[in-house]
């Protein structure tokens, strides 16, 4: 078994790391949050980061991940 072993005082933590430079990419945003945030959802904390605020210690906390970017011609954004 792999990652973190988790405890009544631990619960699972999802990082969502975004790059939101338009209003369409705030929009997709506020989708992910609204799903990862359902009530139907229990026993995971979820964690909201901007690209440029996110820190090897936010990564190393998290037990998943969801990154959020544009595409530029075709490549991810560089943050």
């Amino acid at each position: 078994m792999g990652g973190r072993a988790t405890t009544m005082a631990s619960m699972p933590k999802l990082l969502i790391v975004h790059h939101t430079p338009s209003p369409s990419m705030q929009t997709m945003l506020e989708a992910v949050l609204a799903g990862a945030r359902d009530e139907a959802i229990e026993g995971v904390e979820v964690v909201m980061r901007p690209a440029l605020a996110a820190t090897a210690i936010d990564v190393l906390a998290a037990d998943g991940y969801l990154l959020g970017t544009p595409a530029n011609i075709g490549y991810m954004s560089g943050l």
